[in-house]
């Protein structure tokens, strides 16, 4: 096809909508009723969503607190923890054997995980982190490649009640340390390294290169993906699949009570435009609201198959691969490479 012709399809604007029967199945089934409704009092919108798809351990006597602006407090007084709604709950119910996740490597490995599965991966990582020494709190460094181990990570975090940082795997080892030393991470958790595009990111020389600069951590969990050779520092350096043997992770962990307003993780800009800037979400108003996008714009469904291409390591990837697919129980596909 010319150019030219690609060119004016390009320019041209035109509307696609939706069938009669899409629309009487979509979860907003009249977005023109709603959004008004939602502009005019947005504080009763986001007060609905709250309790229409988060579980809270005790409720909040605030939607929105304006009064320490900029630094608006979101849900206030609520307890919650996004490991309860991405998992506790769904092992209760008839999500119970649902699949969370479908996943497929590179080189052709498929592995899956329905909720109960998930949840007991997640437990015994909990509490292996516990072990080490994690508490509520403390921020854990996550730098992996896109395998399940990682959303198991953050989710373990996020379930003691300490902080994940996750660092996008493509980062070099001075992105790694500015943003170790950043968050003050005692704990980091790798790969020995990651597929993408047929060869291997070697992910554990970078770590071992970063933390020449990054004294403060103590301890670093390696996951077998690759089988590369790599140094294994002793008493620094410990393999996942080890830690996951011993009797101390058990498939059962207690699930921080958390404040709303809460860390839940830090999440650093690129670093194109100066130094990396360390962003903290919080516990309450982060879950409300990407359940909330995935559920009213995405659509999702009980029966849907959904995938996210983005990669863990993003906001995207935090957001619409892990968290918001599994507080709506819905199964997620994710692929490994590029």
């Amino acid at each position: 096809m010319p150019s030219s012709v690609l060119d004016a399809i390009s320019t041209k604007s035109e509307m696609f909508y939706p069938s009669a029967e899409v629309i009487a199945q979509a979860n907003v089934p009249d977005y023109l009723e709603l959004r008004p409704q939602a502009i005019a009092d947005p504080l009763a919108f986001w007060d609905a969503r709250a309790k229409e798809i988060i579980d809270w351990y005790e409720p909040y006597q605030q939607v929105l607190d304006r009064s320490t602006a900029p630094f608006f407090k979101w849900f206030v007084g609520g307890k919650t923890n996004i490991a309860h709604n991405a998992l506790d709950r769904h092992v209760q119910g008839p999500r119970r054997n649902k699949l969370a996740f479908l996943w497929e490597g590179e080189d052709g490995e498929q592995r899956s995980y329905s909720y109960y599965e998930l949840w007991k991966e997640v437990n015994r990582f909990a509490n292996v982190l516990k072990e080490l020494g994690v508490k509520r709190g403390d921020t854990v460094t996550i730098y992996m490649g896109r395998v399940l181990e990682l959303p198991i990570a953050m989710l373990a975090t996020a379930k003691i009640g300490a902080i994940h940082s996750v660092v996008y795997g493509g980062f070099s080892e001075h992105a790694l340390s500015d943003r170790i030393n950043d968050a003050q991470s005692k704990v980091v958790i790798t790969c020995d390294g990651a597929w993408l595009r047929g060869k291997t990111v070697n992910l554990k020389d970078i770590t071992d290169e970063a933390l020449t600069h990054s004294p403060v951590v103590e301890k670093v969990i390696v996951y077998r993906r690759t089988n590369q050779a790599i140094n294994m520092q002793e008493g620094r350096d410990l393999w996942w699949h080890e830690l996951m043997a011993q009797p101390f992770a058990a498939a059962r962990c207690e699930t921080e009570q958390m404040d709303a307003e809460d860390p839940l993780f830090i999440l650093y800009t690129s670093g194109t435009t100066g130094k990396p800037k360390g962003l903290l979400h919080t516990c309450g108003g982060y879950q409300v609201h990407i359940a909330t996008t995935l559920k009213y714009v995405f659509d999702i469904k009980e029966p849907d198959l959904y995938w996210c291409a983005a990669d863990p390591g993003w906001i995207t990837g935090h957001s619409y691969i892990v968290y918001a697919p599994l507080i709506l129980g819905a199964t997620s596909f994710i692929y490994e490479g590029a």
